[in-house]
């Protein structure tokens, strides 16, 4: 049977970290590993009386590198170290992880060593600090829309994290607390389910030890989303500009049909950019299956076709009605406008959805 190591990465602790250490060394036989993220000098003696504990192994940053970096050096460690290991379960070294909630983390990984097992608190609580409450609310409900992730503690540090799920994180994006959400997307990418474990939600000082800023963090978490707007949003823009040049160069032509071929004409120059955009910079897929490019362009195909008809079915109702007509391209913005949420979830979800071996 195969072993779990517990890790924990810390920055400039107090003595709640030699009571989490105490507490691990105390009622379980985890094998233990701390890494010091370039804690400054008043702070190393800490450090210095985990090395004296039994099963303790402490790892060094010489300066700060961030907790991404952190995470990703102690799963190398344990890689190489202990080659019996199913997974790590990682901890915060302030005390905010019950004993007892670590060892149902280590216990659920155990059992289904193919999952990321995610420590998950009530936020709910009265206890809970309101930028805390905030900030995982907000970040959950952007998951759930633009990632089709829905868990309830998308900041928890208590993970479960098998070990062939740790080799794939060696490669994820990510050094500081953004990595942490980049966890949870790659888990989705690769098909690897999320195995939630409920846990005390204990905050010690209004969370004054944690190194997390809403602000400043927040922003590099939300970064990563950046890519698919500007995707969407300069495709969409091409697109329109396509679709206006050519419907004022065919009006003229094609009376009946000039709608419907100005739209596909639009859509096959947009679209190979947009294909080239998400495959390689938003979703970062890189198999090589030629059934991406069906699955993408016949989304095309379906989505250009439902846009051309919802423009020419709005633009006859309303026209008929009216002296001046409307716009062509204004009810083509609106229209495309809830396609385009639709298809994301399409892409997202079926086109670029990677193969579960990579």
């Amino acid at each position: 049977m195969g072993s779990i190591q517990i890790f924990i990465p810390s920055l400039n602790p107090d003595s709640k970290l030699l009571g989490v250490v105490d507490a691990l060394v105390e009622q379980t036989a985890f094998d233990i590993v701390v890494l010091d993220d370039g804690s400054d000098d008043a702070h190393r003696q800490i450090f210095e009386q985990v090395k004296e504990k039994p099963r303790c192994t402490v790892l060094r940053h010489h300066v700060n590198l961030g907790k991404g970096r952190a995470l990703k050096d102690g799963f190398n460690h344990i890689l190489n170290t202990y080659p019996d290991s199913i997974g790590v379960v990682t901890v915060d070294g302030d005390g905010q992880h019950a004993t007892k909630d670590i060892i149902a983390c280590a216990a659920a990984l155990m059992a289904n060593p193919g999952s990321l097992v995610l420590g998950s608190r009530d936020f709910d609580q009265s206890n809970v600090p309101a930028k805390s409450e905030l900030g995982n609310k907000i970040t959950r409900k952007t998951m759930k829309l633009l990632c089709g992730i829905d868990i309830p503690d998308t900041q928890t540090g208590l993970r479960g994290i098998s070990r062939e799920f740790m080799k794939i994180l060696m490669n994820t994006a990510g050094e500081r607390f953004e990595f942490e959400t980049n966890m949870l997307i790659a888990a989705k990418e690769c098909s690897i389910p999320f195995n939630i474990v409920l846990i005390d939600t204990v905050y010690i000082d209004d969370n004054a030890t944690s190194h997390f800023h809403p602000i400043r963090d927040s922003i590099k978490i939300y970064s990563i989303f950046a890519k698919f707007l500007f995707s969407s949003l300069s495709s969409s823009l091409i697109d329109i500009l396509m679709f206006t040049i050519f419907v004022a160069m065919l009006r003229g032509i094609t009376p009946a049909y000039y709608i419907y071929v100005a739209t596909a004409l639009a859509r096959v120059i947009s679209a190979v950019y947009n294909f080239n955009m998400n495959k390689h910079t938003v979703f970062r897929n890189k198999d090589k299956d030629k059934w991406i490019a069906v699955r993408y362009f016949s989304l095309c195909v379906v989505q250009a076709a439902a846009s051309a008809l919802c423009v020419k079915g709005i633009y006859t109702l309303v026209s008929s009605g009216l002296s001046s007509f409307p716009n062509e391209s204004i009810i083509k913005i609106v229209v495309d406008t809830i396609l385009f949420f639709i298809s994301f979830g399409i892409q997202r979800e079926w086109v670029f959805k990677k193969n579960k071996k990579n």
